[in-house]
């Protein structure tokens, strides 16, 4: 897609190794995200700001900021971890079943898929002086895309997760953006009540 030429994307495991003043260090990671604000899903910026860094230091998961190659702003950022996954055989058409048998254990009773997938974990816009409509929601989907394409060729695996609130318009924009759903799981909300999460897959 070459709309995503307009931007660059830096994990944030790179600004840990400051040795000097004049290397981008830490102090300027703190900086950049403080500037990121999504009033419309205070989860996601709460998470780059209370959670992101302390859950890449212990390899929970791994934070990415995307950038205007323009001008450098901060337009959004997105999160990758490994998580295991199982998935319904009865779901999922016969050529997506000889894939999953590739990298998943099939438990031939209850005809599931269990494997080790790539969770897209977080996603989100930045709206800190309308930043948000310098990009869209499918560049920082194709961005992230980009980068676990690089991992799986660098380690391997073909599954792809993520999971959303069952809104209509979020869950038709990753269909629309080929994942498929194939659980309904339920979370705690931070107010400490549970609500329902969807969860869809895609193959690499």
């Amino acid at each position: 897609m070459d709309d995503l030429k307009k931007y660059f994307y830096v994990n944030i495991r790179d600004y840990f190794g400051q040795k000097d003043c004049d290397e981008i260090g830490e102090a300027d990671l703190h900086e950049a995200i403080s500037d990121f604000s999504c009033p419309r899903n205070t989860d996601v910026e709460r998470f780059l700001k209370n959670n992101a860094i302390e859950f890449t230091k212990k390899s929970q998961s791994v934070t990415y900021l995307v950038y205007s190659n323009e001008d450098a702003a901060l337009l959004g950022y997105f999160t990758i971890a490994l998580k295991p996954i199982t998935i319904n055989g009865n779901i999922v058409s016969n050529s997506v079943k000889r894939k999953l048998q590739r990298v998943s254990k099939l438990d031939e009773i209850t005809g599931t898929y269990t494997s080790s997938a790539f969770l897209i974990a977080q996603i989100g816009k930045n709206y800190t002086r309308c930043v948000n409509e310098r990009i869209q929601g499918k560049h920082l989907l194709g961005l992230a895309w980009s980068q676990l394409k690089k991992l799986q060729y660098s380690a391997g695996g073909m599954v792809v997760f993520l999971e959303a609130e069952d809104k209509e318009a979020l869950l038709d924009f990753y269909q629309e953006n080929h994942f498929q759903r194939f659980n309904i799981k339920r979370a705690a909300g931070t107010d400490g009540n549970s609500h329902e999460l969807v969860q869809l897959f895609r193959l690499l």
